[in-house]
């Protein structure tokens, strides 16, 4: 094996396993990518996708996947992106055949897709479909349902607040999925193949490569009672009304933001989006506001917990290195604080830069799955869209966040 596709091995792998942005945003990182495997370099692909039908060896017999090419390794490995928008990464030893595809591989009726993933998951699976979400469930309608008309408020108030800011966002192309299980046992043991040993530490998350969200049913959390049989109306009433409420909606609206984000040209998949930028904007969008009947009012709420988080955690100097290294949304001894300021550089740049925060993430849309950035190369975006150095900006985030430090929680 040649050192030049070593160094492709590695840097793909590396690739993928940095693309977790941390406990919430989790790739999978087990992909088994092919030893040797180098990703192909050059100018951007054409406008024309190319689709195919390929033929691998999996699970000790033969299976076809058909989809578009996302990226393709020099030795023939490449990701796919399937109809339903799940990536597969194939390794060249698995791949016994490929066969070019005119067109584009019809997408499935949100119905059909439902049905067919269904099929997928444990038995006692059903489906609840609204305008923009196909959501799998096998807890209560009810919640299902509660669940989804959350999901639909996000999703008119986050394309409806970038648009007004000047970013143009697309509609999804598909359905956005959410699988929800009844308890968490259940949950974990899909989440566990996702996440790894994070798994019985959050609640929900979204995966870059299933393109979904899963979490389960969390009015069985912390003795809360799950209320079968109850109304929607009431569950609502009972779920809101409990202490674990706040942190049950903030969940939700966080992971469905990531997935929202990312398919509707916000950000690409697998794409090298700074942490900070990722999760900075989930923390500004899960503030819940409990006097509503759903539980979120949407963007515009100070998140009391992540500023109170900053306050205490937060000394001069830590900005730079959040903004250029995504270590600290890794680590379990620093990612709550990372967090903490990720929504806080986010919250001072959409109210006092919004313009330049616009532009700043119209640059990051054009960034190609599996590509990297370096150090310097985060700090010259970040300069180039707003003027100013992350010491800069540090100075006026510091005195911005003392505004809030007198007002009532």
């Amino acid at each position: 094996m040649s050192n030049r596709r070593q160094s492709g091995s590695v840097r793909l792998r590396r690739t993928l396993l940095r693309r977790g942005w941390g406990l919430g945003l989790l790739l999978a990182c087990s992909l088994g990518i092919a030893r040797g495997s180098a990703v192909a370099q050059g100018p951007p692909p054409a406008p024309a996708p190319t689709h195919e039908r390929v033929a691998v060896l999996a699970d000790g017999g033969q299976q076809t996947v058909e989809g578009r090419i996302v990226v393709e390794a020099a030795d023939g490995g490449m990701l796919l992106e399937s109809a339903d928008e799940r990536y597969h990464v194939l390794q060249p030893a698995s791949i016994v055949s490929r066969e070019r595809i005119a067109g584009a591989v019809a997408a499935e009726s949100p119905r059909d897709l439902g049905r067919r993933l269904i099929a997928e998951l444990p038995a006692g699976f059903d489906v609840h479909l609204t305008k923009h979400y196909v959501i799998c469930f096998d807890t209560t309608r009810d919640y299902a349902k509660w669940c989804g008309s959350l999901f639909e408020r996000l999703y008119d108030t986050f394309g409806n607040f970038w648009r007004q800011a000047g970013f143009e966002l697309e509609d999804p192309a598909q359905p956005l999925v959410v699988v929800i299980f009844s308890d968490r046992r259940e949950y974990e043991a899909l989440a566990i193949r996702d996440v790894g040993s994070a798994a019985d530490r959050i609640s929900g998350y979204y995966n870059l490569m299933s393109n979904r969200v899963a979490s389960y049913d969390l009015t069985g959390t912390a003795g809360l009672p799950r209320a079968r049989g109850a109304t929607a109306g009431r569950l609502a009433n009972e779920i809101l009304a409990r202490p674990e409420a706040a942190g049950l909606v903030s969940t939700l609206i966080h992971e469905a933001t990531h997935q929202m984000a990312f398919n509707c040209g916000m950000h690409r998949r697998l794409a090298p989006i700074p942490v900070w930028v990722s999760e900075g904007i989930a923390t500004v969008f899960e503030a819940p506001d409990l006097r509503t009947s759903s539980g979120w009012r949407g963007i515009g709420t100070v998140n009391r917990p992540r500023l109170d988080r900053f306050r205490d955690s937060f000394r001069p100097g830590d900005l730079e290195p959040l903004m250029l290294d995504d270590d600290r949304f890794r680590k379990a001894d620093t990612s709550v604080d990372a967090y903490a300021g990720a929504w806080a550089l986010t919250w001072f740049l959409m109210e006092t830069r919004k313009q330049q925060f616009v532009r700043y993430l119209q640059s990051l849309s054009t960034k190609l799955p599996l590509s990297a950035d370096s150090r310097e190369q985060r700090l010259r975006d970040f300069t180039a869209a707003f003027g100013e150095t992350p010491a800069e900006i540090e100075e006026r985030l510091l005195r911005h966040m003392a505004r809030f430090e007198r007002r009532r929680p």
